[in-house]
């Protein structure tokens, strides 16, 4: 029971950090994008 209890715990903090990851690379491109628009206009 324990030894489940912890795998469940590990992946679940695997699985929320692994969004959050994602979602700070999506606001980094989004950075870049409009960087790229403001200097190419």
């Amino acid at each position: 029971m324990m030894r489940k209890l912890l795998i469940l715990i590990l992946l679940s903090t695997l699985f929320i950090s692994g969004c959050e990851c994602v979602s700070g690379f999506g606001r980094d491109l989004q950075k870049t994008g409009s960087w790229i628009e403001r200097n190419t206009s």
